[in-house]
């Protein structure tokens, strides 16, 4: 007897193969049975009729930083409401494991660490998980069998390089024994079922104290022994976020990401490609990586978001600004003294020459200051200003943008929430990211979701692709976004027998009305431990999602059912050799 039987969907089975309707039966997990209208006589325990709407496979994130909100949130809010069935954690060089058990500090320099990179809720990171393990296999162990969606594990190399080096890890270079012992917690990880390295020598990329984090401290001799470790285990890959990755690679950083896939032998993906008509000299510069790691037998592969993520900014927290050379110093003052800072008109001035320069890189993009709308607001003085456009402010009292922006701010002794407007959403640019996104080693991702949760929501990005597919610019057809959104990623990644409707496959499923899918707008809520804040966005459209045949959400509300499972390397992924 099948446990489910989906009667009817239009079945778009994530190869990019025409749809077509058809009944899908689902037992143990798997779907046994698929046929046209009618064609699956055997008995079900449960049934629903589909006519109309379209059954695809889950959706794969592949770069997430749900590692923490797992523990408090075994759902992975927003993403699985939105269709994400499988997720890849433990991006970007930072994990919490492992974690050194004769140094109990450790997890605290971590929490800070992740709260000040990531944008994680300290509150949050101490109030919601256990931190009660110190090896890497420990952790997935404390996640098995209690979160909702899949979900697989890089490890974090701040993390290798801390447990092993200490405070040294910042500043330092390991002693011979010191790589041969981050070598053999690597491979402990590894055997645990850890799904290969990731690492960061990005400048944005600061620890809790202000200082580099510590994986930007290392030395290529010591990334590339660490890559060389990725390919002695099976269904691995590299994760890599250098300086570069925010606009232009340099010539070295090229040369690195390519040593480092082909030393390993296994895919390398970065995050993120910004795809702008106005810079048209970006992509092919980023995607030299890709063409010359294929000649050297890696694969380098980039990840690019399909959507505009819309963001928050404010002066008085950290966010986005505080990354544009020279902002730092004055966004990192006390609030009095940072408000009499932006006040002067030569700071001011220094401050948007820098903004400007080539050295601010992709942050170019958040200093067109005029564009910005006005949020929240928490003043007499700004009542009436939510929702307003800086530039027609900034005319009506004779300002410049920047001048009047800051005033704003100051009146609510910066609390004031800022929307900048894109600059790239211009039909040229729409149509450089259709050509872009048909490059063979360039893949949709990059929605940091568990992140940055008050500044940004990128998890979204699935529903909103596909309700753009589907009614809006449709760049792309229905049958092509579902594959770039699970087969494509399922690949890279080497899941095993997930990304895809068929049989013997797992039963990861998302059905959606076509009509009806989208993401709602962004909305700032108060559900983290500690009260703490974060934006959340519905979703529309999406009729049921769910995880190895168990239902996880129906109607856009969660079921309380938690069928995922922590996969690893090996046991659920299989290799994908660069190497022919």
């Amino acid at each position: 007897m099948l446990d489910h039987l989906i009667k009817g969907a239009t079945v778009a089975d994530g190869t990019g193969a025409p749809s077509y309707v058809a009944d899908v039966g689902i037992r143990d997990g798997r779907i046994v049975a698929i046929a046209g209208p009618g064609g699956v006589t055997e008995p079900a325990r449960s049934a629903e009729d589909a006519t109309g709407l379209v059954l695809a496979p889950g959706f794969v994130d592949p770069h997430t930083h749900y590692d923490a909100q797992l523990f408090w949130d075994p759902y992975a809010t927003p993403s699985m409401n939105h269709g994400v069935t499988t997720v890849a954690g433990g991006n970007c060089g930072f994990t919490l494991a492992p974690l050194n058990p004769d140094r109990p500090g450790d997890a605290d320099y971590t929490r800070r660490m992740m709260s000040r990179v990531e944008g994680m809720s300290l509150v949050a990171l101490e109030q919601g998980a256990p931190w009660n393990w110190h090896g890497f296999g420990e952790y997935l162990d404390a996640l098995e069998g209690r979160i909702a969606v899949n979900a697989g594990f890089m490890v974090g190399h701040c993390a290798l390089r801390r447990h092993v080096m200490g405070e040294d890890a910042i500043g330092g270079q390991p002693t011979p024994a010191q790589l041969e012992e981050m070598l053999r917690l690597f491979h402990e990880a590894m055997d645990a079922g850890a799904w290969g390295l990731s690492t960061t020598q990005s400048s944005t990329h600061s620890d809790g104290d202000g200082a580099p984090v510590a994986s930007r401290h290392a030395a290529p001799e010591e990334l590339l022994a660490l890559s060389r470790a990725v390919g002695e285990h099976e269904g691995t890959q590299i994760e890599a976020i250098v300086a570069g990755c925010l606009d232009q690679f340099a010539d070295e950083e090229i040369d690195l990401l390519v040593e480092m896939s082909a030393a390993a032998g296994r895919p390398l993906n970065w995050n993120v490609l910004t795809i702008d008509a106005a810079v048209p000299e970006r992509v092919p510069r980023q995607l030299q990586a890709s063409e010359r790691a294929r000649k050297a037998g890696g694969r380098i592969v980039a990840l690019t978001m399909p959507i505009l993520t819309p963001m928050n900014m404010s002066l008085g927290t950290f966010c986005a600004l505080n990354l544009i050379p020279g902002w730092g110093d004055i966004l990192g003052l006390p609030i009095p003294e940072r408000i009499a800072g932006l006040r002067d008109p030569d700071v001011r001035a220094e401050m948007l020459r820098r903004a400007g320069s080539p050295e601010a890189g992709v942050f170019r993009r958040l200093t067109h200051f005029g564009r910005y709308v006005i949020g929240d607001t928490y003043s007499a003085a700004n009542a009436g200003l939510t929702g307003r456009v800086v530039r027609d402010i900034a005319a009506e009292r004779g300002q410049e943008d920047f001048a009047a922006l800051v005033e704003i701010c100051a009146a609510d002794e910066l609390r004031t929430v800022l929307w900048p407007m894109p600059t790239d959403n211009d039909p040229a640019s729409w149509e450089l990211r259709k050509r872009t996104w048909e490059h063979e080693d360039v893949m949709l991702g990059g929605s940091d979701a568990g992140a940055h949760l008050d500044r940004m929501c990128g998890a979204p990005y699935t529903t909103r692709f596909i309700g753009d597919c589907l009614r809006g610019r449709k760049l792309v057809g229905l049958e092509r976004a579902v594959r770039m959104l699970t087969d494509d990623p399922a690949r890279l990644l080497g899941l095993r027998e997930r990304g895809r409707i068929a049989e013997g496959y797992h039963a990861d499923l998302v059905l959606f009305d076509p009509e009806r899918i989208d993401a709602g707008q962004a909305r700032l809520v108060h559900d983290l431990p500690g009260d703490s804040p974060r934006l959340d966005s519905r979703a529309m459209g999406i009729v049921s999602v769910r995880v190895g045949g168990t239902e996880t959400i129906r109607d856009d509300e969660i079921t309380g059912a938690v069928p995922g499972r922590v996969l690893r390397s090996g046991r659920d992924t299989e290799t994908v050799d660069t190497r022919g």
